[in-house]
């Protein structure tokens, strides 16, 4: 016993010099050797987990985890806490919840449940679950009430389109705090998206009475990108792609929404390169996306003519989206191989 003690105490000493040392690869042998021959530490288990987490070793966290429940009679709370945060890293977010809410079952302090709760609902912002992160912000704000919590509630509540609310919490946000980085970066950008407001509630109305309008939503999504909001720009075109796949206008916003939000990848599979003509202020041009739109809707009412797949070929080259340029002019010529207009645009 007095031989264990003495290990243990030298081990101590040695994962203090680790920690002050920031040595990693140390504390996380250290850790190992302390929990095998005192299996009870749990703060030492949980330096060990945190560790492995801050070093990636997470298949290394997922087996110190099962040891460490193994070991003890009572699995203290944090192992809930831990195997949420292994499933999350693993993309299993259904587990992650449940392990979570484990966890916050527990009772945990206020600091903790708080952050738990930021979890659930980060875990909720990449299922694009808005109502539930919504719902897991609040929980957090009442367990901890920070401004920079106030901003995270805020934004969700803009892929909402519950303005008034997300508005309301920013104000909050900066008067609890207006230094607070978070404030400092989010409150110039609702800023930016208020003098867009009017507009936007405008069309917010007319889609409401016409949820499959996809021009409306178009031009709803062309204001988000002007306000700079790309990935609410985004939602708007993605929904109006799935309404009228074949829309060329739908296309080049959501193109040049991927491509705001820096997802070239998913740009390319449109066929729309990030070479996209844009005007000085960083955006396709009002004009453009009207001319596209009329010519989409010229295209449906004229199946068999070859003059508005030319003419859209033409407004698609002076946006540099020289393959899908091909593609209209070779389904013109397809039409009328004498297609003047066609064989000018497919020569470029």
């Amino acid at each position: 016993m007095r031989a264990a003690g003495s290990d243990l105490s030298r081990l101590h000493t040695e994962l203090s010099k680790a920690e002050e040392a920031g040595d990693k690869a140390a504390i996380i042998e250290l850790s190992r050797r302390i929990v095998a021959i005192a299996p009870n530490e749990a703060g030492t288990s949980e330096t060990l987990l945190q560790t492995q987490f801050d070093a990636e070793d997470f298949d290394g966290a997922a087996k110190s985890l099962d040891a460490w429940q193994k070991a003890v009679k009572r699995p203290p709370a944090a192992i809930e806490d831990f195997r949420g945060d292994i499933f999350a890293q693993r993309k299993d977010y259904q587990n992650a919840e449940r392990h979570w809410l484990a966890f916050l079952a527990k009772k945990p302090s206020t600091a903790d449940a708080a952050n738990t709760y930021d979890k659930l609902a980060d875990l909720c912002a990449d299922q694009a679950r808005w109502t539930d992160n919504v719902a897991y912000r609040t929980k957090a704000i009442a367990a901890e009430d920070t401004a920079a919590r106030h901003v995270f509630r805020a934004c969700a509540l803009l892929r909402l389109h519950e303005w008034d609310a997300a508005y309301a919490d920013m104000a909050k946000a900066n008067k609890m705090d207006s230094t607070d980085a978070q404030v400092k970066e989010w409150l110039p950008q609702f800023e930016r998206l208020e003098s867009f407001l009017p507009e936007i509630k405008a069309l917010d109305a007319r889609i409401a009475k016409s949820p499959n309008d996809a021009g409306l939503l178009l031009e709803r999504a062309h204001l988000f990108t002007l306000a700079e909001r790309s990935v609410l720009a985004l939602d708007d075109c993605e929904h109006a792609m799935k309404l009228e796949p074949a829309s060329m206008r739908a296309r080049i916003q959501t193109g040049e929404a991927l491509l705001d939000v820096k997802r070239a990848e998913d740009a390319a599979k449109l066929q729309v390169s990030p070479r996209l003509a844009r005007a000085p202020d960083g955006h396709v041009r009002e004009k453009v996306l009207q001319e596209l739109g009329d010519e989409d809707a010229w295209i449906r009412q004229s199946p068999g003519k070859s003059e508005p797949l030319a003419a859209r070929a033409k407004t698609l080259r002076e946006l540099r989206q020289f393959v899908l340029v091909l593609a209209d002019a070779r389904a013109a010529l397809g039409i009328d191989d004498k297609s003047a207009a066609a064989h000018f645009e497919a020569a470029q």
